[in-house]
């Protein structure tokens, strides 16, 4: 399934169904690296001692990989990509407070295959 990110479409398959790639431009790329501040962590402290989602960071994660898709996205288009294929998420622990987030995938041109242009015509 792929999604539209403004004029970009990213799918986590290696082509986009019904598109033909037509050009591959390179890596796109979106790095982040977050903080867990102290108090998140004080506050995640102590609801781990209860159980349970911990709210703060969850949402932490949740901004984080939404900036490394958008910076990615961005790339993509500084590529002068219409497409991001084979798209993945990933992150890393730098040190104990710090995560890395790294957004990826093939940056591509894309066009709609000839027979999804005739069934669209009709």
């Amino acid at each position: 399934m792929a999604i539209r990110e403004g004029d970009v479409i990213i799918t986590t398959a290696p082509y986009v169904s019904g598109y033909r790639v037509v050009k591959v431009l390179g890596v796109a790329i979106g790095v982040t690296v977050r903080s867990r501040g102290l108090g998140g962590r004080f506050l995640a402290g102590l609801r781990s001692l209860a159980g349970g989602e911990i709210r703060e960071f969850t949402e932490l994660a949740e901004q984080a990989r939404r900036q490394a898709i958008e910076r990615m996205i961005q790339h993509a288009k500084e590529l002068g990509a219409n497409a991001v294929i084979s798209f993945r998420l990933d992150s890393n622990e730098i040190s104990e407070y710090m995560d890395e987030i790294i957004a990826y995938g093939t940056a591509v041109i894309i066009q709609p295959e000839e027979s999804s242009r005739a069934q669209s015509i009709d």
